[in-house]
């Protein structure tokens, strides 16, 4: 959908790229970790103690990381109901609305998880072993952040397409 000759253009296909390339990392080292807790409890009667709560921050951060490629490619849910009814160009204009409404919802989010994260950095607060619990949060703020900036580039995208304008470009 972003894919322009221009810098905005590649700009936001390298930024997908590596988005892409976080979440096959993320994703591997989960399976790894996991298949090695299966076997480490089953065959050798052990484990890595802190393994379980990094599991669950990597959940964490694959669902983020999966939201923020979803709403890149526009696939996000979409639970709008009049969208169905009518034909463009006011199903673009609705969609303005509602990713005007997104962006300012995530927006207020990114904000407010910008300030959990830094309370935590400041109470030295630790999620598990010797990690901290601001880094195992950062992503919060993160994705909520490039969610509020993806849903504001969907809001120009629509917009444009709501006044018969070429939404490609």
């Amino acid at each position: 959908m972003w894919e322009g000759g221009g810098f905005l253009g590649r700009s936001l296909g390298l930024l997908g790229t590596l988005e892409d390339a976080l979440l096959v990392v993320l994703l591997a080292i989960m399976i790894g970790l996991a298949s090695w807790q299966i076997v480490a409890r089953n065959v050798l009667d052990s484990a890595i103690i802190w393994a379980d709560p990094l599991l669950r921050t990597l959940v964490l951060w694959v669902g983020f990381l999966g939201a923020v490629a979803a709403a890149r490619d526009d696939r996000q849910i979409n639970v709008d109901v009049m969208s169905r009814f009518v034909d463009e160009p006011w199903r673009s204009r609705i969609r303005v609305v509602t990713d005007l409404f997104t962006a300012s919802v995530s927006g207020f989010l990114a904000w407010q998880a910008f300030r959990f994260v830094k309370d935590a950095r400041a109470y030295a607060e630790i999620a598990f072993a010797s990690v901290p619990l601001w880094l195992t949060a950062s992503i919060l703020p993160l994705a909520f952040v490039l969610l509020s900036f993806r849903y504001l580039l969907l809001t120009g995208f629509h917009l444009r397409r709501s006044f018969g304008g070429k939404a490609d470009q």
